[in-house]
């Protein structure tokens, strides 16, 4: 299965995506993720997540080649639905979400992360938002958790990237350590949180939610209606073929 979850004696919930090649999540990948943070959230013996990827990067958003294998506008609508319920999910946990990122994190993976409580990073990790080399938009409103605006704008008009390094200056990443010592840091923190009372935790993350100044879902929603637009205009299928064609070259 591309995404699993397992509850371990200590309270810690690991959920791991692994969907080779790149961890560009299908549709049904997307709503798989959501499902396994509302399971965490319902579970009063999970006390904390990890999210996880195996592979070569955490998450490379969502897969292009799915949505340009069907015909109509099914897999788009598909795709920003679960997103949307993914990205959610995280947000609304009832438990702090603890992200491992590992190489690249683009697209729907800044979604995730950026909604995450806590951020640990690998040496290799990198974070972007290419969305206008698609024809989509999306993710800014979780770049702009990372990152302060005027880089996140920078970040989301060029599509570039930006290593995991550079945002420990904001504070958004809490450090930056060797890959293969990414899952012990995200443990050492889970076991931390782990070991405090769920109730008061449960209480701390609710509260922490409510006095956030962005309503973070409502946000992304807004952005998602001009992916729409670009679709329907046709941007987006002319952007999307043209991606696709240069991954087929490349092969």
């Amino acid at each position: 299965m591309p995404i699993t979850s397992e509850l371990r004696a200590d309270g810690i919930r690991v959920v791991t995506m692994a969907h080779p090649p790149v961890n560009a999540l299908t549709v049904q990948g997307w709503f798989d993720v959501a499902a396994a943070l509302d399971e965490a959230s319902r579970d009063q013996a999970t006390h904390v997540v990890v999210l996880r990827a195996e592979g070569r990067g955490f998450n490379a958003g969502v897969d292009i080649k799915e949505m340009q294998g069907t015909t109509g506008f099914e897999a788009l609508i598909g795709a920003n639905k679960g997103c949307y319920a993914a990205f959610k999910a995280v947000y609304e946990c009832s438990v702090p979400v603890i992200a491992a990122v590992n190489g690249f994190c683009l697209g729907g993976g800044v979604g995730l992360v950026g909604n995450a409580d806590c951020v640990v990073a690998s040496e290799d990790a990198y974070f972007g938002v290419p969305e206008v080399n698609q024809g989509a938009l999306g993710a800014a409103t979780h770049m702009a958790r990372l990152v302060p605006q005027h880089m996140m704008r920078t970040l989301y008009f060029t599509a570039r990237t930006i290593p995991a390094k550079d945002l420990v200056q904001f504070g958004s990443v809490l450090e930056v350590v060797p890959r293969d010592q990414l899952d012990d840091a995200a443990m050492t923190v889970a076991a931390e949180i782990a070991a405090k009372d769920t109730r008061v935790v449960r209480a701390a993350k609710e509260a922490l939610n409510g006095i956030d100044p962005i309503d973070v879902n409502k946000s992304y929603r807004f952005e998602q209606g001009f992916t729409f637009e670009l679709n329907l205009a046709g941007v987006s299928d002319e952007l999307r073929d043209e991606f696709a064609g240069t991954e087929k070259a490349k092969k």
